[in-house]
């Protein structure tokens, strides 16, 4: 029987246009009444999270900036921060790349030192805590994450740059023109099975749906792993399913409702 369900964001359980679908949140409570956690790991900020998903927060469990952060009920369950000398070190690197925005994530607030339009625009999207600031070098805040952004494509340009750090620290291809960087055991996979242990929720009782490069330890910590159809084919590679439909089709709900998860008798899963 599944207890927990973790839905990646941008590209999963939001399309293309970053809305959530309007059948989301009877089928959440559905799911909530049937005594399953409803939860979301994302690269965005906590608050935004919070935000978005403001009428149903008080009981959802919250994976946010990569599983760096984690929030229950209000509740700060786990918080794994990155050295704030390495983070200084990579907003140096970033300041060398031409066409590259960055964005220091820390705990309180994001913090970009940039006040080029189409940049706070995109990034908007995804800190509802955003400050703009003179030199980001400056900030005092617990670092979470680093983040790049590129519209060159993060996988063509970038990353090259970072990749050395591998060893050191977590260097994730987030989506196409975002690349995070988050202390080495920074990831939603590791970030779910802390909370699988407290919890004592087991991987046969999770399931996960995602998309990106930056999903794969999630895919790795349950049973039933989905990757959207539209996934980068990584994820596809690592994950034991795969959706009928796309982010834009409502393939997360849809998967949901096939695996019999609303119905009243036990579902039966599988592909």
């Amino acid at each position: 029987m599944i207890k927990l369900i973790v839905t990646d964001m941008d590209g999963t359980l939001l399309n293309d246009k970053h809305e959530i679908h309007p059948d989301f949140w009877e089928i959440e409570d559905l799911l909530s009444k049937k005594g399953i956690m409803f939860s979301v790991a994302s690269g965005r900020q906590y608050y935004n999270l919070e935000s978005k998903f403001d009428r149903i927060k008080d009981r959802m469990l919250f994976f946010a900036e990569n599983g760096t952060l984690v929030v229950h009920k209000g509740k700060e369950l786990y918080v794994n921060a990155m050295d704030s000398k390495a983070a200084m070190k990579f907003i140096e690197i970033g300041r060398k790349l031409e066409g590259v925005q960055l964005v220091l994530c820390g705990k309180e607030s994001a913090y970009v030192e940039s006040n080029d339009e189409k940049f706070i625009e995109e990034i908007q999207q995804y800190y509802e805590r955003l400050k703009v600031v003179e030199d980001l070098q400056l900030v005092e805040d617990t670092i979470l994450k680093v983040t790049i952004c590129d519209y060159k494509g993060v996988e063509a340009n970038s990353y090259h740059s970072y990749k050395e750090f591998n060893n050191e620290y977590k260097v994730a291809i987030a989506a196409e023109i975002f690349l995070d960087i988050t202390s080495l055991t920074a990831n939603k996979g590791n970030a779910i099975k802390r909370i699988q242990k407290e919890m004592n929720i087991s991987p046969d009782e999770t399931l996960v749906f995602g998309d990106y490069l930056n999903d794969i330890e999630m895919m790795q910590n349950a049973t039933y792993s989905y990757a959207m159809k539209n996934a980068h084919p990584e994820i596809i590679n690592v994950s034991n399913y795969i959706t009928r439909f796309d982010n834009n089709e409502n393939g997360v709900l849809k998967t949901i409702e096939q695996l019999g998860l609303l119905k009243t008798e036990p579902a039966i899963l599988g592909k």
